[in-house]
């Protein structure tokens, strides 16, 4: 294998074809947008050695323990918890890129009752997430097109199916690359990238979370799509995680401890660019802590709800729809009548009796007071995801 260090990202001019015409812009920018820009020349890793320090190859064993730990804890409870983290995992990620809603308004896109703004993009996500966990046994090129469908085939369908055919910036202006932050490499490079990339992948001679972290930077790199890149690539990571044994029932919200240090993230994955491949390991290895101590109180306080909704229905019989319902409700902090019947395969007069016993015992309470077309929240449930959420954006 070629040297001791990490490749860098070498840079290529490339001639500026753009569309804006001279009078639509100022003469300085039209001047500018003559010159050949500066463009990324992604550099092959397939065999790449990745120098990293003993004390951060330990880190990164303690990191991978903590995430195979927890995702072992996980599994031996009883509420719905995979897909709780995995919704958990995909609002954290979508907010890495500023997309933000309330766990109360992405469940009612799940219901239904909304279909458009970010919480309606945050569940596509999940549907992005899950799809990168199905697929984590078949990591090509297909796979990965696969995830960036899910993710923007209801917002922007026009963007997804290959990658892409045109140049993209980070940063600047919208008309030109000239002042971006970064400029990925061109359209005709990003075939060859992404091979190289998946042969990457492959390998199994790096500590599992150290492949995470360097596929996870260079998919960045090379951004193969026009947009949607972050949010797939974070997919990406799940899937790897999957792939790699490390997880093998949850999805641990590791962009949730990625939001937590965000400028950190970000400026890893510049220096990523340099040659440095330990600052956006190490931003990974940090992440798993960060995302297992939320996800563990995230886990308690869903636990302790249970418990209390337990005794709150002690009166009622244990095979009863309003304790099925109330397991539901975890899962569904928002919920109508023909939710629950279709969930609980129940007829209709079952279904409202379950949701007026839930109501009676405030385990949830009417979205508001119309008797027609009624919503009900678990409003306990709808608050710890917010919180978990809220977590997110600092160190706790």
């Amino acid at each position: 294998m070629p040297g001791d260090s990490w490749p860098r990202v070498q840079t290529e001019a490339v001639p500026w074809r753009g569309s804006v015409a001279a009078d639509h812009v100022t003469r300085r920018v039209w001047e500018e947008m003559q010159q050949p820009y500066e463009a990324a020349v992604v550099p092959a890793i397939a065999a790449a050695r990745a120098p990293l320090s003993s004390a951060l190859l330990a880190e990164v064993d303690d990191a991978t323990a903590e995430l195979a730990r927890f995702d072992a804890e996980i599994a031996q409870l009883t509420a719905p918890y995979a897909f709780i983290l995995l919704r958990s995992e995909s609002a954290s990620s979508s907010q890495i890129e500023n997309l933000t809603s309330g766990a109360r308004a992405i469940s009612e896109v799940d219901l239904g009752e909304r279909d458009q703004g970010n919480a309606a993009l945050i569940v596509s996500n999940v549907r992005a997430m899950k799809a990168a966990i199905d697929l984590a046994d078949d990591l090509s090129d297909e796979t990965i097109i696969s995830m960036q469908r899910l993710l923007l085939e209801t917002s922007e369908p026009e963007l997804t199916g290959r990658y892409r055919e045109q140049q993209v910036w980070i940063g600047g202006s919208n008309f030109s690359p000239h002042r971006a932050a970064f400029v990925p490499p061109v359209p005709e490079r990003v075939p060859a990238a992404m091979a190289d990339l998946l042969t990457f992948a492959r390998r199994t001679d790096l500590p599992s979370l150290v492949g995470v972290a360097l596929v996870h930077a260079q998919f960045e790199t090379i951004h193969p799509f026009p947009d949607g890149n972050g949010r797939t690539g974070r997919a990406l990571a799940q899937s790897m995680l999957r792939r790699s044994g490390v997880t093998r029932h949850v999805t641990v919200p590791i962009s949730s401890g990625l939001l937590a240090q965000r400028d950190a993230y970000f400026a890893a994955l510049t220096t990523y660019r340099q040659g440095d491949l330990a600052s956006i390991v190490g931003v990974f290895t940090d992440a798993v802590f960060l995302a297992v101590a939320n996800g563990r109180r995230l886990a308690h306080t869903i636990a302790d709800l249970q418990a209390a909704w337990g005794e709150r229905l002690a009166d009622t019989k244990s095979t009863s729809s309003a304790h099925r319902l109330a397991v539901l409700a975890i899962q569904h902090p928002v919920l109508n009548s023909s939710f629950v019947e279709k969930a609980l395969g129940v007829p209709p007069k079952t279904a409202l009796a379950a949701l007026a016993r839930l109501e009676a015992v405030g385990i949830l309470r009417p979205a508001s007071a119309a008797s027609r077309n009624r919503v009900w929240l678990a409003f306990e449930v709808i608050a710890a995801l917010d919180a978990f959420a809220d977590r997110s954006t600092r160190r706790f």
